[in-house]
């Protein structure tokens, strides 16, 4: 009798040691798991404001790039990236770190009169803006054989509705969904059968020339990818997000990841406008004129591809801008803001968002609008700002009573500075090209 008793009592342990063990395997899934959710729920506004750079003038800047110059200024994407990176970092930390705004921060620390010029500069600066991306939604679905008459009032409803009716979580997948449409242009490069070979060379080359043209579109380059308000509208959404310090690692991740893919489709658009353009003489003014020159050339899918990603940068940047905006003037005055608020919550704050949608959709339908010098305006306006508010931020970032011990280290700070320094004088350079074209 013992011995069935000492069997029974071994299976008895196998099967206690196989539940201990599967119970193991469940903690651990489940400890998988919540570190999965959190990376997902938090993944979002490092990509959106990297994607809402390559909006409708940066495409087209980039095309010219490509068709004027090859493959030689592709280098420069290399130091472009960790520059981006480093700005779009030092405002998510701040944003997880302090629970608010970039606006906010520059009341606090530097007084309402300063802040007051920042935020006309930037809703003047941004007004220009917003009526180019939805100049280039009309350009992009008229390549379609849309007229812009239905495709702006369709577009500027559809973002309005989408902001002013969902809620953040909604339109953060929107948003997410538009930047997908970019993989349109790595499918175009592809078409356009490129020399891989030269665009390894040239990527590890660097070329400078010391022409107006050449250092116009090298300084044109870093102005566009680089813009105040993806500043603000990176650290307002990781903010409005709930982001905070203990899961601001993945935020970190998110931030890199959205910069990488966001210069990756620059690289996609300068090789597909060099393979084809520049390889024939022909230059572009806008990101139009260069998806309808890709057809003979690439094919008609080519040119299609084109117009699509064109039409989504426009979509997504003509959203993210008059945000930004509305986000940075109701911060900056202690305003109610939050696209979850209703408007008898947040007045102002949809009140300016709705004002801009309104105001570039009317503007890009007037017939026989120039919309270079609207750019210009908006360019120089662009290039003051710019280094008042990197130099915000450094000062901001580095003040131990609001960061604490998430202050800039060293080697990073250099790093900061040195792009800060960099991206100002490069600034200055557009805005002294632009207002003295004969000196250059």
């Amino acid at each position: 009798m013992s011995e069935p008793r000492s069997e029974v009592r071994n299976v008895g342990r196998r099967i206690l040691r196989r539940s201990a063990q599967g119970v193991s395997t469940v903690r651990r899934t489940v400890a998988r798991r919540p570190r999965l959710l959190t990376y997902l729920a938090i993944i979002g506004p490092g990509v959106i404001t990297a994607a809402a750079g390559n909006d409708a003038g940066g495409i087209a800047t980039y095309a010219s790039v490509g068709a004027d110059y090859g493959y030689r200024l592709i280098w420069l994407l290399v130091p472009l990236t960790i520059s981006l990176g480093i700005v779009q970092e030092m405002c998510a930390r701040m944003g997880a770190v302090t629970g608010k705004g970039l606006s906010d921060l520059i009341r606090e620390k530097f007084g309402v009169r300063w802040t007051a010029f920042v935020m006309l500069a930037l809703l003047i600066a941004n007004g220009g803006v917003t009526v180019s991306e939805f100049v280039g939604i009309a350009a992009a679905l008229e390549l379609l054989h849309v007229a812009r008459y239905v495709s702006v009032p369709v577009a500027a409803a559809a973002i309005w509705w989408l902001v002013v009716k969902g809620t953040y979580q909604r339109v953060e997948r929107v948003f997410l969904a538009m930047s997908l449409v970019f993989l349109a242009y790595v499918v175009s490069a592809f078409l356009a059968h490129p020399p891989w070979a030269t665009v390894a060379v040239e990527a590890v080359h660097p070329h400078f020339e010391f022409t107006s043209g050449f250092l116009f579109t090298f300084v044109a380059v870093i102005g566009t990818t680089i813009s105040p308000y993806m500043q603000v509208f990176i650290q307002s959404s990781v903010v409005e997000k709930g982001v905070r310090v203990e899961n601001y690692r993945l935020t970190k991740i998110d931030v890199w990841v959205g910069t990488v893919l966001a210069i990756a489709i620059v690289l996609f658009i300068i090789i597909s406008t060099a393979a084809t353009l520049n390889l024939h003489g022909q230059h572009v003014d806008s990101a139009a004129e260069a998806a309808s020159a890709l057809r003979p050339l690439a094919g008609p899918y080519a040119e299609i591809l084109f117009s699509i990603g064109l039409f989504g940068a426009s979509m997504l940047a003509a959203g993210v801008l008059p945000l930004a905006t509305a986000y940075s003037i109701s911060e900056a005055f202690g305003f109610e803001k939050g696209v979850s608020s209703s408007f008898r919550e947040a007045p102002i704050f949809l009140g300016v968002f709705t004002f801009l949608v309104v105001l570039g959709a009317t503007v890009a339908m007037m017939p026989g609008l120039s919309l270079i010098r609207v750019l210009i305006v908006t360019q120089v306006i662009n290039g003051i700002l710019l280094p008042v508010i990197l130099v915000a931020v450094l000062k901001l970032v580095n003040n131990r009573e609001l960061m604490g011990t998430h202050v800039n280290g060293p080697v990073y700070n250099i790093a900061a500075w040195l792009t800060t320094i960099a991206v100002s004088v490069l600034s200055l350079l557009v805005v002294f090209s632009t207002l003295f074209p004969m000196a250059f």
